[in-house]
């Protein structure tokens, strides 16, 4: 599949977007903002979880071990909103809707790629980015319970029997945009958290998968499997393309067989998502 074309005027902008918790959003996000960043790409990150800031998190305890380990870790720019203490809903959501578009307009500029990370909820921010995404990025536990929330599905023939509710959200999202003339919106469902064993279970959720994208319109792609090294990492704020590279050398023990797989499925995450190649810099930039 071919690249999809830059957005002019700024960054290609990539939403991880799920109602539902757990998921690996926040995971995710950290690691296409640094894997990316280690393509060459100029990355900002934005986080709208407002009360769990993972990504937030994730960020500041990176820039704590490399202030206390004396190495030059690669870090983005990166911006964290709140929600609004208005006291009508109106207000709230316009209060909330131009400090969005204030930290994205920031964002955009001298940027490749804006990565913005959303709750696992309904929340205004949470519709504000999906309107903008250029890519979108669902990462799904490989489970019927996560797939309920993208469509209604027969428990008997495993039939798709209607769209759900975070399907509705996406849908909505891509009309907002088209209405603004912005291009459409490349929905990639990724399939996270999968195991080795219960190979029926996967077969089961992969057919559903398949029969889901021709109705509602995404491409979905294998994601990054059960493994403890995605998320021990965490407290020291740093992931898999941190390791083995020469220039900022990781104090950390050899890497195993089960890290190197893990850094391929992240490769080919970053490659399926077909992202338009890092921007020349103007002069004027």
């Amino acid at each position: 599949m071919s690249a999809i074309p830059q957005q002019s005027g700024g960054a290609h902008i990539i939403v991880l977007g799920n109602e539902k918790g757990g998921s690996g959003k926040s995971t995710t996000a950290m690691h296409l903002v640094i894997g990316l960043m280690s393509d060459g790409y100029r990355v900002a990150a934005l986080d709208l979880d407002v009360r769990q800031r993972s990504l937030t998190r994730y960020l500041e305890n990176r820039v704590r071990f490399a202030a206390d380990s004396g190495l030059a870790l690669s870090e983005p720019v990166h911006r964290v909103l709140a929600h609004s203490a208005a006291d009508t809903r109106r207000a709230a959501e316009s209060e909330e809707q131009a400090a969005f578009e204030k930290a994205l307009s920031y964002l955009r500029a001298g940027h490749d790629v804006v990565v913005i990370d959303c709750p696992g909820n309904d929340t205004h921010l949470a519709r504000l980015a999906h309107a903008e995404a250029d890519t979108l990025v669902t990462p799904l536990n490989d489970s019927f319970v996560d797939l309920d929330l993208l469509a209604r599905v027969n428990r008997d023939t495993l039939a798709v029997e209607s769209p759900s509710l975070y399907a509705e959200l996406v849908w909505e999202a891509k009309k907002r945009k088209a209405a603004h003339g912005r291009g459409p919106i490349d929905w990639v469902v990724m399939r996270s958290r999968t195991a080795s064993l219960n190979a029926r279970n996967k077969a089961r959720v992969e057919r559903v998968l398949r029969a889901l994208a021709k109705r509602i319109g995404f491409r979905f792609v294998p994601g990054l499997s059960e493994r403890v090294i995605y998320r021990e990492l965490f407290l020291k704020g740093l992931t898999l393309i941190d390791f083995g590279m020469s220039e900022t050398p990781v104090p950390e023990r050899a890497m195993t067989m089960s890290h190197v797989a893990a850094r391929l499925e992240l490769r080919r995450l970053i490659d399926a998502l077909n992202l338009p190649p890092p921007r020349m810099l103007d002069a004027a930039e």
